[in-house]
């Protein structure tokens, strides 16, 4: 007689076992099936966050100069710069199909191959030019607090190529496509060979998903969540003695900002 009480204990652990299953653990599985559902961005970003953990969120326009000496990893090596990040993403988009690419920041009109071909290596004026004259890399994030984790995040949305002006026969930047971003860090992600270079070390050579992960980039804010939906440079006076200096400290201003306002959530 006594065997039935183990029974209903074992039954009653099992019932407990298939609930904790369903239920899941919302703050290592945010996406799993359970009594809540929580509404994520699951297209643009490769590290979804929950909406409602999003305390605080402001959108920022970044560029990466890769001329500079801390981006040279991700520009490339030789006098092409073919092993660099602007074409081992041409080649994931023409070669391998691998990306989608947008001629709009709101992703509604797609470009064909030729479209993108076009843009790409054909300035305003008809000549053709080379990858080491695309080094400008943009790209758009949500610099956002995430309540559940006490954490500050840079959740990135989209990657913009751009043809600077100088490359363009002077005719103003031009933009070559947007990609989104998820797509750009699940490719890569599995693409080993596109490497963040490391000239001193090559055994310590990252793939670009590391890259984004780690912020192994300087960046410089171009625009930011504002009534105008302005950018930097566009809110400096015409009449400055030099406006792209006033641009970049205000830039650089923006960007104290942020850190002033991460180092503030624990200063009490």
């Amino acid at each position: 007689m006594k065997i039935y009480p183990k029974i209903i204990g074992l039954f009653s652990l099992l019932l407990l076992g298939v609930d904790a299953m369903g239920q899941g653990a919302t703050s290592v599985t945010p996406s799993r099936a359970g009594d809540r559902q929580f509404k994520m961005d699951t297209v643009f970003s490769a590290h979804p966050i929950r909406e409602d953990d999003k305390m605080y969120q402001i959108s920022v326009w970044r560029r990466i100069d890769l001329r500079e000496k801390y981006n040279q990893p991700l520009y490339g090596s030789g006098d092409t710069k073919n092993d660099g990040i602007i074409n081992q993403i041409y080649k994931a988009i023409v070669e391998d199909n691998a990306l989608e690419v947008f001629a709009d920041e709101e992703f509604t009109r797609p470009l064909s191959i030729s479209e993108f071909q076009e843009n790409f290596w054909i300035a305003a004026n008809g000549d053709s030019i080379f990858v080491k004259q695309l080094y400008y890399l943009d790209f758009m994030e949500h610099f956002v607090f995430d309540k559940h984790h006490s954490q500050i995040k840079f959740d990135v949305k989209h990657i913009e190529l751009v043809m600077p002006s100088q490359t363009n026969a002077n005719a103003g930047q031009k933009t070559i496509g947007f990609i989104r971003f998820k797509d750009f860090y699940n490719h890569f992600q599995e693409h080993p060979e596109a490497r963040w270079l490391i000239f001193q070390n090559s055994a310590k050579n990252l793939t670009y998903d590391q890259v984004f992960d780690q912020r192994l980039f300087r960046s410089v804010v171009r625009r930011y969540t504002n009534p105008d939906n302005a950018y930097i440079a566009d809110m400096v006076n015409p009449n400055h003695p030099n406006p792209e200096l006033q641009a970049y400290l205000n830039s650089l201003e923006f960007e104290h900002k942020l850190l002033d306002f991460e180092n503030g959530l624990w200063e009490w």
